[in-house]
């Protein structure tokens, strides 16, 4: 198939970018801008030089510090990684694409939200991070916004896959401790919305295509408690479903070092709306990751 056009990623060698490389390359000519690349996002001088170097009109911005734990002992450091890599470097990023007129596509989470709404969160609700992670990606949004360019904000939320060694996704390691009979006690009063990344990446190829603007959930079509997903994991895997516990966040947040959201589940209708993107459900998600790891 002919390439189409050039597209400019950042953070291309990473768990979500290193699939959407993998499944777009072959119809798109694509440079990554990344550390492994030697570029610093959290550089000015960098972002210019290297984005004048590269070729394409759309940019997709994935680069970002996503341990959440490490970014919770960085709270309030405005000269820690977390968020000079989530802050500045999308700063850079997009002040550029704006100068330029490129168009971006910007990465974010379902950790901008508080996790105590009851029904799922829409594109309308107001973020309200809890966590140092989740208020870097929201100060993010906000410099996307504050730039002026042309852009769309997608929020994706606990993305897995089936193969990438460097980092064990949600599912994955449930998948490795069930295999290993290891799994710690699954929350069952917790609900979250995982993403199958093959569904991420064509969700993204529709936006290079079709440009939209504005903020979009890219997120799954189940969700469910951690507890729940193990327990589809095991009957999908063939594994031993007894050797999954029921676990408490609510007796876990008693000791807890940092607070965890409690219900992010997060709507995608919008997107299957306007845009005609089916997000799987996590039972046909699993099926498909199956296949490939077998």
């Amino acid at each position: 198939m002919p390439r189409r056009s050039n597209i400019i990623g950042t953070g291309l060698s990473g768990l979500v970018g290193s699939r959407i490389a993998e499944l777009l390359g072959p119809r798109y000519a694509m440079t990554n801008l990344d550390l492994t690349t030697g570029v610093d996002i959290t550089n000015r001088l960098h972002v210019k030089k290297a984005m004048e170097q590269a070729s394409g009109e759309v940019v997709v911005h994935l680069a970002a510090f996503t341990d959440v734990d490490a970014a919770h002992r960085q709270k309030g450091d405005k000269n820690g990684l977390c968020y000079t890599i989530n802050v500045l470097g999308t700063r850079h990023v997009a002040q550029y694409c704006s100068t330029h007129s490129k168009y971006l596509i910007h990465i974010s989470t379902d950790s901008v939200f508080s996790g105590e709404k009851k029904t799922p969160y829409t594109e309308e609700d107001s973020p309200r991070p809890i966590e140092w992670y989740g208020q870097t990606k929201l100060w993010a949004e906000h410099e996307v916004e504050k730039a002026g360019g042309k852009h769309a904000i997608l929020r994706i939320a606990f993305p897995f896959r089936a193969h990438y060694p460097q980092k064990l996704d949600l599912v994955r390691t449930i998948y490795e401790k069930l295999k290993a009979g290891t799994l710690y006690p699954m929350f069952a009063d917790q609900l979250i919305t995982p993403t199958f990344i093959d569904d991420i990446t064509k969700a993204i190829d529709v936006f290079i295509e079709k440009r939209p603007l504005g903020i979009y959930h890219i997120v799954g079509s189940s969700a469910l408690s951690p507890y729940t997903l193990a327990k589809k994991i095991a009957k999908t895997f063939d594994l031993d479903g007894k050797k999954v516990k029921k676990g408490s966040l609510a007796k876990f947040l008693k000791t807890a070092k940092r607070p965890y959201q409690k219900r992010l589940a997060l709507s995608n209708r919008k997107a299957k709306r306007e845009l005609g993107i089916t997000m799987s459900t996590i039972g046909k998600a699993l099926r498909k990751m199956e296949g490939q790891i077998e």
